[in-house]
């Protein structure tokens, strides 16, 4: 079964060009929503509280973005109301393999996996199954 929205979230637009056509062809996702910085994934969760169709299932979330990285965009998303928070699954897909990071964010009630780029079928099947 495909879930429903995905969102990626990274500011490098060729990582994102990747997951999506992994994500696509995988048939993982129905809908797949881009955001190219953490900022701009809070203002969608914003906008769309209201909205849970348009809440994603899933966020793959990139930990070094400028301004807004992956650890600012978790403190914010605790901010949250609870019906987003059980609504959103967060998976951290990064690059970085610095030890103190990765302990800090799947300590995070929110994160459900911590996924090394680049995206592959095995990590999306896995994280699917976090998700049922």
């Amino acid at each position: 079964m495909a879930i429903d929205l995905v969102m990626l979230v990274d500011d490098n637009d060729t990582d994102n060009f990747i997951n999506n056509r992994i994500i696509e062809l995988t048939s993982f996702a129905i809908r797949i929503e881009i955001k190219n910085s953490g900022k701009s994934a809070l203002e969608y969760l914003e906008n769309a509280k209201d909205d849970p169709e348009n809440l994603p299932d899933l966020i793959f979330l990139d930990i070094n973005m400028p301004i807004v990285d992956g650890f600012v965009f978790l403190y914010e998303f605790e901010k949250f109301p609870d019906s987003i928070k059980k609504k959103c699954k967060i998976a951290i897909l990064s690059s970085s393999d610095n030890k103190r990071d990765i302990d800090k964010i799947v300590d995070n009630d929110y994160v459900i996996k911590f996924i090394t780029k680049p995206l592959t079928e095995e990590a999306l099947a896995e994280a699917k199954k976090l998700l049922t």
